[in-house]
């Protein structure tokens, strides 16, 4: 298991009707008494998710759902977080009891298929009933697997569904592959420059240069960090040539001017950009930013949730260099997290994502699919940063084939 870090462990959605057994099921594959287990149909109202380790395998999250069926005013509302759910997840669960596969089921079938969900079915109960001929080629329609048959109870086919969770969860869900492995030799010389100012977190780094100071390690390389005010002075004292070098997007302009220009300069973020988003829609959505318009409305597409400075990346500097850029009166939505969107994608000239650093490369991808349908220009915020500064060229060399490397712009 490749997975390091909770933010990259697969997501696996349990779903179903209510009292179908979602929660139970949990219970039985951990070995714990993780989710709430009651007779009355309904007993899960919010998501509930919870870790935990598939021997062989390595650590998953599981997340038990509300019933597709709930009734009431409050029911809709907790089948939308079931169905919202799924953008965050790598594998789902269907559990079905009695033979009965009708609507609901389909329903969360065509979810699960328009974004590219793997899914496995189980009929639950199966110590009381064991699903039926009729009940098993009316789902073949749909499912082109054998159903499990499965009992909490007794704990039946437990061993076999694991194997098969192992098996279909896709690869890219787990094995997460180096950030600089392609790029990087043994004994390359990797300069990172990370400014310490009033966005970064207190007494340590932030994820992203955490995990490539690591990745640089993983690689048998050696990683020089140094704050924007000491690069100078070192390259000058020590006569240091990196075979990389690594920069905050904040600063793309000040560590351009001190770099030479052989040596290959990207940011934290471009380098995410590339390893866990869509890296072909931004280097396409990218150059957009020439093209936005007055009035144009711009989504800004965070996905962490922490404390806004006053001088924030994310909500303050990117709209105000983007609108500095093209030099038109543009209108910018934030939003944090995984919440919804609540405009329709439509009215977006441009989406602006962030690297992503804290959620699955799944849970990006499908964050972004709505986007993309539509052909909504998608960029990342060190690929717009650098677009806007006149250096998009430089920060994406280190990756892609460029026949013209001037600084003029893709």
């Amino acid at each position: 298991m490749e997975a390091k870090g909770k933010e990259n462990k697969p997501h696996i959605g349990i779903y179903g009707r209510r009292n179908n057994g979602k929660s139970s099921i949990i219970n039985s594959l951990s070995e714990q008494d993780i989710a709430i287990v009651s007779d009355v149909a309904g007993t899960t109202t919010d998501l509930v998710k919870k870790s935990f380790e598939i021997t062989g395998f390595g650590p998953v999250i599981l997340i038990d759902t509300a019933g597709i069926d709930d009734k009431g005013e409050l029911g809709k509302k907790r089948i939308k977080k079931t169905l919202e759910s799924i953008k965050l997840i790598d594998l789902a669960i269907l559990i079905i009891t009695n033979n009965i596969f009708g609507d609901f089921e389909k329903k969360l079938i065509i979810e699960f298929k328009s974004l590219d969900i793997k899914y496995i079915i189980v009929h639950n109960k199966s110590d009381i009933q064991s699903i039926n001929s009729k009940t098993a080629s009316k789902i073949k329609g749909f499912y082109n697997d054998e159903v499990i048959n499965y009992s909490t109870i007794t704990n039946q086919n437990k061993e076999i569904l694991i194997k098969k969770i192992k098996n279909t969860i896709p690869e890219k869900s787990y094995k997460t592959p180096s950030l600089l492995g392609d790029i990087i030799s043994y004994g390359d010389i990797v300069l990172l420059i990370t400014p310490i100012d009033a966005e970064a977190p207190a007494g340590r780094l932030i994820l992203p240069q955490v995990q490539t100071i690591r990745d640089i390690l993983d690689n048998d390389a050696v990683s020089i960090v140094l704050k924007e005010k000491e690069v100078d002075t070192f390259l000058k004292q020590t006569n240091i040539k990196p075979a990389l070098v690594i920069t905050d997007s904040q600063i793309f302009l000040k560590a351009d001017a001190s770099i030479s220009k052989e040596i290959p300069l990207t940011s934290f973020s471009t380098l995410l950009a590339r390893h866990k988003g869509d890296f072909t829609e931004y280097i396409k959505g990218t150059p957009k930013i020439s093209e936005l318009k007055n009035g144009d409305r711009i989504l800004i597409l965070e996905s962490c949730s922490h404390h806004v400075s006053c001088d924030d990346i994310g909500r303050v500097k990117i709209p105000r260099w983007i609108s500095k850029f093209t030099g038109k009166n543009l209108e910018f939505d934030v939003i944090a997290g995984l919440d919804k969107i609540e405009r329709n994608i439509t009215d977006y000239a441009l989406i602006v994502q962030c690297g992503g650093c804290v959620v699955t490369r799944k849970q990006l991808f499908n964050r972004l699919q709505e986007a993309k349908k539509a052909n909504i220009p998608i960029t990342n915020y060190g690929m717009a940063i650098a677009y806007v500064q006149g250096i998009y060229n430089r920060a994406i060399a280190p990756f892609v084939d460029i026949p013209n490397k001037s600084e003029d712009y893709l």
